[in-house]
């Protein structure tokens, strides 16, 4: 039988077929130690067909689609075009040889084309990677490593940028942090009080929280100037005036050492540092708390913010965490437990990481393992919703937390708890008729909107005709001013003419009358 191998390069696709494999030999052994020779690899495996990619673009693209186990349209097409044609209902006389088995399965079912991936034919696709710029006469040196360093580059920057849009390395960072912070902060605070004890030692049976000693040892400074004027501020640190009397009647009294204003400057300078860490650890909780409700909202309402995060960090991320089964999620962080009682023969353990949620605590002690176990099964479903689930909702995580509240009160009083399946089923139907609801209401405000636009043009329709009428009245009112001025005007006129005619036949008698009066004389 005939045997092909693919190849998938940076360049392009190759197509080699390997005839006489006698000459370096059936078992993987003896074609490790023939691959180096080139001589005799040369004359078994000869190149059949290369198809190039178009763009570094397209060689993203397909490299992508391999790593995924998929067969695009452009392989397809190069191997029907080069392989022999199987005919129907017979078998075929050939293999084709992959590295990947899911491409190779894929290729199975899509074209029919028999594959194998194995040692051995892992091996001689080794030497073809040797030896591949011999078999391509048309690559300059230098081209090869080009094309690998640019799609190495391409390809590793979408698998960075997809990681970066995953949230859930935020979480592992922030959770890391917080367990360093903690400790920290636990070491500083003890040396603050180490130190400030030499001047005040009493203090420290007084107060004992770390955070609380540092505020005050701030405030008091030196003991030798503490007044009962500073009883309110105490109280208000402390929040009980009787504890804050209590370090200003021992500050009276302290067997404490002086310190000079310099010592009591590097002391403050320290404390303040500490109360400032203390801060910034509230403030990355918060922000831990913030982001397990946007990654894991499932999971935070099972079993807390701290307990999800630390699963998610130690398992690597949350797609890792699903995928792992119950019975692993139950003893995550317990493995040097495991291997040893494995490695004694002695008891397993029974929890790993969930042992600081509350529900172990709360179980008897003959019950922790059962509890332990029933609380992995709903991490392990809690997890899945909350990496595979299109949108982002609480309602699984609360409904697993009542599962895990009843078969606590199972084990202690024997009642009996609900089934799983009905649980879910009562989820996912309150989430349909809260989106049957949230559809409807948009509909219904999407109609009142209709409705007040219809209103509002009809509004403005009646407005427009009003406006449209008074400029009607208003035109006809300017026409009839303005006809009633003309009229005006016109009668004015006829009153100057005649009164003009009038003055002219009294001047014309006048004058008459002067011309008579002159022949007279």
């Amino acid at each position: 039988m005939a045997m092909y191998l693919l190849y998938e390069s940076s360049s392009g696709y190759g197509l080699f077929e390997a005839h006489g494999l006698d000459e370096i030999g059936q078992n993987t052994e003896a074609v490790r130690s023939s691959v180096s020779d080139l001589s005799r690899f040369g004359r078994v495996v000869q190149l059949t067909a290369f198809h190039p990619f178009e763009s570094a673009l397209d060689a993203l693209n397909q490299v992508n689609a391999v790593s995924e186990g998929v067969m695009t349209d452009e392989l397809r097409s190069f191997l029907e075009l080069n392989l022999p044609k199987v005919k129907e209902g017979k078998k075929p006389k050939f293999s084709l040889g992959t590295s990947e088995p899911k491409l190779g399965s894929h290729i199975l079912e899509a074209t029919k084309i028999p594959c194998q991936s194995n040692e051995f034919v892992l091996e001689l696709l080794r030497g073809v990677r040797l030896h591949f710029d011999r078999f391509i006469k048309d690559l300059k040196p230098g081209d090869l490593e080009k094309s690998q360093l640019g799609l190495a580059h391409s390809y590793s920057r979408a698998k960075v940028k997809f990681n970066v849009n995953r949230v859930d390395n935020m979480v592992i960072q922030a959770i890391f942090l917080l367990d360093t912070l903690d400790k920290d902060i636990n070491s500083f605070a003890m040396r603050v009080r180490e130190w400030y004890s030499w001047h005040f030692p009493e203090l420290v049976k007084i107060v004992n929280d770390n955070y609380l000693y540092a505020r005050v040892s701030k405030m008091i400074d030196d003991k030798s100037k503490l007044t009962e004027d500073h009883i309110p501020m105490l109280t208000e640190v402390l929040g009980d005036e009787d504890k804050a009397k209590e370090v200003v009647e021992a500050g009276k009294a302290s067997m404490g050492q002086d310190l000079s204003p310099l010592d009591l400057i590097n002391v403050q300078t320290f404390a303040q540092k500490v109360m400032d860490l203390a801060d910034y650890r509230k403030k990355l909780y918060d922000y831990l708390v913030s982001k397990m409700s946007d990654i894991a909202p499932n999971l935070a309402a099972l079993i807390g913010e701290m307990v999800g995060a630390r699963l998610i960090s130690h398992a690597g991320s949350l797609t890792n965490l699903a995928k792992c089964p119950s019975s692993t999620l139950q003893i995550l962080g317990a493995e040097k437990a495991l291997f040893r009682a494995l490695k004694t023969r002695g008891n397993t353990p029974k929890y790993g990481l969930i042992f600081h949620s509350s529900f172990i605590g709360r179980a008897s002690a003959k019950n922790k393992g059962r509890i332990a176990r029933y609380l992995a099964n709903k991490c392990s479903i809690a997890s899945r919703i909350d990496c595979f689930a299109d949108g982002a909702t609480t309602a699984f995580g609360e409904k697993l937390r009542e599962q895990v509240e009843e078969r606590l009160d199972f084990y202690d009083k024997g009642v009996a708890p609900r089934k799983n399946v009905d649980v879910m089923k009562e989820v996912i139907e309150n989430l349909q008729n809260k989106d049957e609801e949230g559809e409807e209401a948009v509909e219904a405000s999407g109609k009142k909107s209709k409705k007040k636009k219809a209103k509002g043009e009809e509004e403005e329709e009646a407005v427009d005709e009003e406006k449209s009428e008074k400029k009607k009245k208003k035109e006809k009112r300017k026409m009839e001013t303005v006809e009633e001025k003309k009229k005006k005007k016109s009668k004015s006129a006829g009153g100057d003419e005649e009164t003009d005619d009038g003055h002219s036949k009294k001047k014309s008698k006048k004058k008459k009358k002067s011309k008579s009066e002159d022949d007279d004389e």
